[in-house]
């Protein structure tokens, strides 16, 4: 089994490809591109505030995540064939994960965090989910189901979060602030007890001279 820090294995790889042709500079810059200004968790921020206020495109959205997202214009791999979304309630909680490395649907959940990544989350979470969810800050009651969901090569997930009932009739563009990456890996959830809502700005005043 191969010890050495993923920095060196990284490196190792990258010398490889380039010496035999396979990657270069340029794919490597244009993919850098692509994970910091395409492939953001903005766009299932955009998918969850439409879902919330429009049941119509929520309904599209469980029923065919892939054609609900292109829609807004946001496509997926060719190999990313199936965009499942499951939906949190008040007494369901869905999680995704991937066992085998690091998948997500990259182009609207953003590129996977590190902690994601770890060995430790990929083995524990199928197992041990209520624990792991705890220790990453989301502590579930007993009465609340917990459902967690293996990213396969052609199938990625999304969840849908719970909507914070203090946020009904809210526009989507103040929705989708409140939407998080870990929220759409469901590691989080958005309405309290366990978040609190942002503060509402003050209006500011001005006295006329």
């Amino acid at each position: 089994m191969n010890t050495a820090p993923i920095e060196q294995r990284v490196a190792a790889l990258q010398k490889l490809t380039g010496q035999t042709g396979l990657v270069n500079a340029a794919h490597i810059d244009a993919f850098d591109r692509e994970t910091h200004d395409h492939w953001v968790p903005e766009h299932g921020a955009r998918l969850v505030a439409r879902a919330w206020t429009d049941p119509a495109f929520k309904a599209r959205l469980l029923a065919d995540g892939r054609a609900a997202a292109a829609e807004f214009g946001i496509r997926m791999p060719e190999h990313h064939r199936k965009l499942a979304v499951r939906e949190n309630t008040a007494t369901q909680h869905n999680v995704i994960c991937c066992t085998l490395c690091s998948c997500t649907a990259v182009t609207i959940v953003g590129m996977a965090p590190g902690w994601y990544k770890n060995l430790e989350y990929r083995a524990r979470i199928v197992r041990q989910s209520r624990t792991v969810l705890r220790e990453l800050g989301l502590d579930l009651p007993d009465t609340m189901t917990v459902q967690v969901w293996d990213t396969t090569a052609d199938t990625r997930y999304m969840v849908l979060p719970w909507q914070p009932p203090a946020t009904v009739g809210w526009p989507e563009e103040r929705l989708r602030a409140l939407v998080t990456q870990d929220a759409l890996i469901g590691v989080a959830r958005l309405e309290a007890p366990y978040a609190a809502l942002p503060a509402t700005p003050t209006p500011t005043t001005t006295t006329e001279a």
